[in-house]
């Protein structure tokens, strides 16, 4: 059961990895030049409620114009994206080039196939715990 358990945090460490890498977090990124505004935004973007690993979203900040760009799975989650931009002081105005992915059982079977394979290897498991 620990096994379990383990394998499932280390999935979701590599999850929010690849989370952060997609809209461009790093340690490097404070210290180039990025700006509140972009700071703001790449957060608000990472906390959004149905935001997962099937998601692509990205940013373009331009003098206080904000354009999201990227694929979603979920028709709620462009709009959501758009109004908790809208929100951070310094936007003036969001361009929302997000597009929605059709909904396919298919499409959604192979991306849970895709992910299970990757995030279900147990090579990802860090520590393994002698039972």
């Amino acid at each position: 059961m620990t096994r379990i358990v383990q394998s499932l945090i280390v999935g979701m460490l590599i999850v929010a990895f690849s989370i952060t890498s997609a809209l461009g977090f790093s340690a490097e990124s404070d210290r180039g030049g990025r700006t509140r505004v972009e700071r703001e935004v790449r957060h608000e973007l990472a906390m959004l409620p149905y935001y997962s690993a099937f998601d692509n979203l990205a940013f373009r900040v331009d003098d206080g114009t904000v354009t999201l760009l990227g694929q979603v799975t979920r028709p709620t989650l462009k709009s959501d994206a758009e109004n908790v931009v809208k929100r951070i002081e310094g936007v003036e105005r969001v361009i929302n080039k997000i597009d929605v992915l059709p909904p396919s059982p298919e499409d959604d079977r192979i991306r849970i196939a895709t992910y299970r394979a990757i995030y279900g290897d147990p090579a990802l498991v860090f520590c393994p715990v002698n039972n």
